[in-house]
């Protein structure tokens, strides 16, 4: 597949695309509205403190990590966990990252059904992701159609895996606006550049699953020619 012109004109090509664009859309609201400052004065950390404690998860922490636009919300430790530059910072993006975060907290906190889902299958796609090459692999080798079938099925799997992370990550951000008003820890006019700030972000999540339906399909066609 590796010398498949098909595989780099319609899966490489388009998914490279997207990604960079994705990912320049991002850094370039990030950027911006690293900037500017927030007119509260409080950085990502106690930000997301607030949200949390509001919400009466006082026993979710909130960490320091290191590296770029590296934060999370760890649902097996229970913990948030922000890059240094969103931990410390004082501008509307580090905001509007810590309350997206913090919201994937608030949907741990009310069984949110596409989290728990997304949860679940973490250790299924973890070993499909892991698998799913070597069986391709091994099938278009061997010319054996059964198993490019069930790299098929492993890479679904994945795929699957993205589509749910989208409503995952779109109503934490949905979330995370409505705490940031209702808290008064964004003022109207800082309003613009939270959203596009999450807005940014949650393309990154798009364009990977655009790359991930695009290899599927791909992976589909070279099964149906094994036939």
């Amino acid at each position: 597949m590796f010398y498949d012109t098909n595989y780099w004109l319609f899966v490489m090509l388009p998914g490279l695309i997207i990604g960079l664009w994705a990912q320049a859309k991002l850094m370039a609201a990030y950027n911006r509205y690293r900037r500017v400052p927030i007119a509260s004065g409080l950085s990502g950390a106690e930000a997301a403190r607030a949200i949390l404690d509001r919400a009466g998860l006082f026993d979710v922490a909130v960490g320091e990590v290191p590296g770029h636009l590296t934060d999370h919300y760890d649902p097996t430790k229970r913990a948030l966990f922000l890059s240094s530059e969103n931990f410390h910072g004082r501008s509307v993006a580090a905001i509007g990252v810590a309350a997206h975060e913090a919201g994937h907290a608030l949907q741990h906190q009310a069984a949110y059904a596409p989290l728990q889902l997304r949860m679940a299958m973490v250790p299924v796609t973890q070993f499909a992701s892991m698998a799913v090459f070597g069986i391709l692999l091994l099938g278009i080798l061997l010319h054996m159609s059964k198993l490019l079938w069930v790299a098929v099925g492993l890479f679904a799997i994945v795929t699957l895996f993205q589509l749910i992370t989208l409503p995952v990550e779109f109503d934490a951000s949905r979330r995370a606006r409505v705490q940031l008003f209702e808290l008064g820890l964004v003022h109207r006019e800082e309003a613009e550049g939270v959203s596009r700030v999450l807005n940014a972000a949650a393309l990154t999540y798009v364009a990977a699953l655009v790359t991930a339906i695009l290899q599927l399909l791909y992976y589909i066609s070279l099964a149906q020619r094994s036939r």
